[in-house]
């Protein structure tokens, strides 16, 4: 077996009182703000935010490979349906809900559209129950995406061919659970009033997202810790390379003290992007350091060609060919309009809401998901809105990097130490003066609501945090070894079950008449779509880099 190196090495050792100080410091300016709305009346306007997910499955056969077969005609265009899409791959189904002020809304709308799939999917198809994909056989397994013949849609499958090239297309094949969230306005002005900030209110709204960023990427390491559920992974996934895991079985590598593979370097957080520094340091910065990336050449992308032999390899051989390609923790968002970038949207029109990224797909969970971790993670957000947020230097970035992938690999571990901005500190300390931070917004965001959700979801994370041996990671890997099972026979025996029940469930009359409407209208979109189209596909890019695509679509529709 191989040995763990030491939770923490050189630098200085955690201080009790420093960290007992910096914990005070901590709750006190979110409880300065928390109390600065109360006198204003304001409290109350922390509930109510815009909540939606992002839900990834594999689909995958009745022997648990990824299937071979095109998106289900029957769940309409991936191209134009606004809740059931795909991702990197044809087999990579995408459910999205739509924005919705009640966070128990947006859980059955999720419901809704798993019942639909299955109403479409092969009788031997199912939905993969885990983050880490099923077994596979090389990048070939794994079927790249289509979305018809249209300018958009040839953009999106050759943005997908490029992503093959330039990661593989295993990496793609890892699915998780987005959650997209937005303040309720009515927030905005009161807290502008307190901050006494004279800049013009769409700015100050962008900008104090971005402080909310900022400070997720601080403490955002604690939803990993406490939700992550792909401590194990099948050997498959490694390929030829070298073992980095332990040997759990044959087929089975894990970390003994892993959270979310997931989110580490084998995952979405490769090295790869380690040295592109896009700044979170306020709108401007952020945009200007994307587009840095999409416009500097790469001599490796360059290897790669662009359109070779006719065909395209890739949208371009930048660092980047668009902005989706940087996998971040956690993106600031803007609603693109047709032919829009997304860098030029936020440009535009400032920060909409937030795009979380660092929830693995639970496989105890039909859904991928339970209402207490949203409960959680939405009062973590608006503590990380409150709380005093200084700019990220180029030393912290390192160390908040650092934390994710120690807290991927090696969360569990009993005396584990991440490092926060000068000093160090227990994890466990940390997630203790975090829960505690939550108190008071919880106690907000339950008013007038019997059942305190968010304040019962904080009590089962302040639990977790006590008895570390009762998170969803080693549960996982305390079921593994109960049962005697690897973690593809585990991952395949959830599957089958939600499968079972996904398909006895029915949905009621008119929501099954509306979301069929919904994936007719789709194919009729593509349709329209695709004829519209007036330009060739090299001329549709060149355009929409050169942000100039309204004009070239209106000049070739004329």
């Amino acid at each position: 077996m191989t040995q763990n190196p030491p939770a923490f090495s050189g630098g200085p050792k955690p201080d009790a009182h420093r960290a007992a100080t910096h914990r005070r410091r901590l709750i006190k300016t979110a409880e300065q703000r928390l109390a600065q709305l109360t006198a204003l009346r304001a409290d109350g306007y922390l509930a109510g935010g815009l909540t939606g997910l992002e839900k990834e499955s594999l689909r995958v056969g009745p022997d648990g490979t990824i299937s071979r077969r095109p998106h289900p005609p029957g769940l309409g265009s991936p191209l134009t349906h606004p809740h059931i899409t795909t991702d990197f791959s044809e087999a990579l189904i995408e459910l999205i809900t739509p924005p919705l002020a009640d966070l128990r809304s947006t859980l059955d709308f999720l419901h809704e559209l798993h019942v639909f799939v299955f109403e479409h999917l092969e009788a031997e198809e199912m939905l993969w129950a885990a983050s880490m994909p099923c077994r596979v056989q090389g990048d070939e397994s794994v079927p790249i995406a289509r979305y018809g013949s249209s300018n958009v849609g040839m953009m999106k499958h050759v943005y997908r061919v490029g992503l093959s090239h330039r990661y593989g297309r295993i990496m793609q094949a890892i699915a998780g659970v987005h959650f997209n969230y937005s303040l309720p306005p009515a927030l905005w002005a009161p807290l502008k009033d307190i901050e006494r900030d004279p800049s013009p209110p769409a700015r100050f709204v962008s900008e104090r997202y971005f402080a909310l960023i900022r400070n997720f990427q601080r403490m955002g390491w604690i939803l990993p810790w406490l939700f992550g559920t792909s401590p194990a992974l099948c050997r498959s996934f490694l390929g030829s390379g070298p073992d980095r895991f332990e040997r759990f079985d044959a087929g089975t590598r894990y970390a003994p003290y892993g959270t979310s593979l997931r989110m580490s370097d084998i995952g979405y957080k490769n090295k790869s992007q380690a040295g592109l520094a896009i700044s979170y340091d306020g709108l401007d910065r952020y945009v200007e350091s994307l587009a840095r990336a999409i416009e500097t050449p790469s001599p490796e992308f360059e290897a790669i060609g662009v359109a070779v032999g006719g065909e395209y390899r890739q949208l371009n051989c930048n660092v980047l060919q668009i902005e989706n390609e940087y996998y971040s923790f956690v993106r600031p968002k803007q609603v693109a309009r047709s032919g829009e970038k997304p860098s030029a949207a936020l440009r535009r029109r400032g920060v909409e809401y937030v795009e979380v990224r660092a929830l693995d797909v639970s496989p105890f969970d039909p859904l991928g998901i339970n209402e207490p971790q949203l409960r959680f993670l939405e009062a973590l957000l608006i503590l990380c809105l409150l709380t005093d947020s200084p700019p990220i230097d180029a030393s912290e970035a390192q160390k908040i990097d650092g934390n994710q992938e120690l807290v991927a690999r090696r969360g569990r571990e009993p005396e584990l130490v991440l490092q926060r901005r000068e000093r160090a500190q227990r994890l466990r300390d940390w997630a203790e003066e975090i829960a505690g931070a939550l108190e008071g917004i919880c106690e907000c965001l339950d008013r007038g609501l019997e059942s305190r959700p968010y304040g019962r979801a904080l009590d089962l994370q302040r639990e977790a945090i006590r008895h570390p041996e009762g998170l969803p990671s080693a549960r996982l890997l305390d079921e593994l070894r109960t049962r005697r099972e690897g973690f593809f026979d585990f991952a395949m025996r959830k599957s089958h079950e939600f499968a079972l029940d996904w398909r006895a469930a029915r949905l009621a009359p008119r929501r099954h008449k509306d979301l069929s409407a919904r994936s007719e209208a789709s194919r009729l979109d593509q349709a329209r779509t695709e004829a519209a189209d007036r330009v060739g596909f090299a001329e549709y890019l060149r355009a929409y880099f050169a942000e100039e695509l309204d004009t070239a679509a209106q000049a070739g529709a004329s």
